[in-house]
């Protein structure tokens, strides 16, 4: 070789570290700002029995709960608008500015709860406050979900996608974790009046002063999708594929019901098992927020080993081993739980383990699903609408259902939805350590136009 050959050579191999470094750091930057939009969203969950002591009338106790609850369901209501707003967009703009815009918003709705006044002091504006700030959050979070997931996987090395959309769920669980953290370190520090009084706004306000700091790193990501020059050479070499409308009604439908297998998974044993144990079974707050957090601990830590586990064995394993097991599990878990800490332990550790077979996987395979061009639209509306049916009335429906001793109908319920969405993983392709590009034009190829 000449030493100019040999130069340029060099010169490329430096580039394509410095890009690699680059992407590492989009994909950092992409997870903790992804971990505090899910602080932000949980804290509501970790300490809704306290939000429902401060905002809402105290004459009936169970109302007051339940109210709390509703208003967490009707913030999701907001979420297949948000997806679907921020989708286009995303698709329009880039995956970058809604990454950044959403954070904000998500960040603001945290603050204005936790300034919000009591239902002492203005009566049921308190809970209209509250509500409003459910919806902004709610708005946000659908934008949030739809672009990161599609951007992680848009920027990861086809071989390893599953290790890098491990990150996704390991930040989500990260911002949980944080969550659970204020809740065992407030009850912990503060007296049971205190933390009625002002503790529980304390994650909330600083979940939105977090939001500064993520905001520059955000602002450095790189973009995911392909610049304009790159997409019109292509567009010149072959005519543009399209999917009829059946189609995609047909990827979204079974993206809808998977993601609500998921959805009431992940609300049953992230963010509301320490208040099940708390509010149904008797246990001590303090002692329910530490074995949760152990058990979150635990469950991050599975999320690489699973992410990279996929790489090698494909998505349909992990992703069925996670549908069947939790059908048959479902009962045994969550009738383990009692007033002793040590049973909350052992439950979640198992459940957040079992569900990191689908979670470390979950924004590449939804990603996998959907050519570029449709990605985060279609992500827009059926994971949001989804998750909105699904995951937003969880919290109520188990509450509620147990309150009228029916708790075994929300446990047939859980079944069933896991079963359903076993069905759709079986009618998957295998998209393990494929490019995206390859398995798009198999879908396009293979689809009605």
């Amino acid at each position: 070789m000449s030493v100019t050959s040999e130069t340029s050579a060099a010169t490329a191999s430096t580039e394509n570290a410095v890009d690699h470094r680059h992407l590492r750091r989009s994909l950092a930057a992409s997870a903790v700002g992804n971990a505090l939009e899910w602080f932000d969203w949980t804290v509501y969950a970790i300490f809704s029995t306290y939000i429902a002591g401060a905002l809402f009338d105290q004459s009936d106790k169970v109302s007051a709960l339940l109210g709390t609850l509703l208003v967490f369901a009707v913030g999701f209501i907001a979420r297949p608008v948000g997806g679907m707003v921020f989708g286009a967009l995303a698709d329009r703009y880039g995956r970058k500015v809604v990454l950044v815009t959403t954070m904000l918003t998500t960040a603001g709705g945290s603050l204005l709860i936790g300034i919000a006044p009591s239902y002492e002091a203005v009566g049921g504006w308190a809970s209209f406050v509250l509500l409003i700030a459910r919806l902004a959050q709610g708005f946000a979070h659908g934008g949030e979900s739809t672009a990161s997931y599609a951007y992680v996987s848009e920027i990861a090395p086809p071989k390893r996608r599953g290790l890098w959309s491990s990150s996704v769920y390991v930040s989500i669980g990260a911002g949980t974790l944080l969550a659970t953290l204020f809740g065992s370190l407030l009850t912990s520090f503060t007296t049971s009046e205190q933390m009625h009084e002002w503790g529980w706004r304390v994650p909330f306000i600083a979940g939105a002063l977090l939001a500064v700091a993520v905001l520059f790193m955000r602002r450095g990501m790189v973009e995911s999708l392909p610049d304009e020059e790159s997409a019109e050479q292509s567009n010149d070499a072959q005519p543009e594929k399209t999917l009829s409308s059946r189609a995609l009604f047909v990827i979204g439908l079974k993206m809808f019901i998977f993601v609500g297998g998921t959805s009431v998974v992940y609300y049953t044993w992230n963010s509301f098992a320490s208040t099940v144990a708390i509010s149904q079974r008797g246990m001590d707050a303090q002692a329910a927020f530490t074995a949760s957090l152990i058990a979150q601990v635990i469950g991050i830590v599975a999320l690489p080993f699973a992410g990279m586990l996929s790489d090698r064995i494909g998505r349909k394993p992990m992703l069925a081993i996670w549908a069947a097991g939790f059908a048959v599990l479902a009962l045994p878990l969550m009738g383990l739980i009692s007033t002793q800490s040590w049973t909350l332990l052992v439950a979640q550790a198992v459940a957040l383990t079992l569900n990191a077979c689908a979670t470390s996987v979950f924004a590449c395979v939804l990603s996998e699903q959907v050519p570029t061009r449709y990605r985060t639209k279609v992500l827009g509306v059926s994971m949001s609408l989804s998750v909105a049916v699904f995951g937003g009335t969880t919290p109520y429906l188990n509450t509620w259902l147990t309150s009228l001793g029916l708790g075994w109908v929300f446990n047939l319920y859980f079944i069933v939805l896991c079963v359903a969405s076993l069905i759709v993983v079986l009618s998957w392709r295998e998209t393990a350590k494929r490019p995206l590009k390859e398995i798009e034009d198999e879908i396009l190829a293979g689809a009605g136009r």
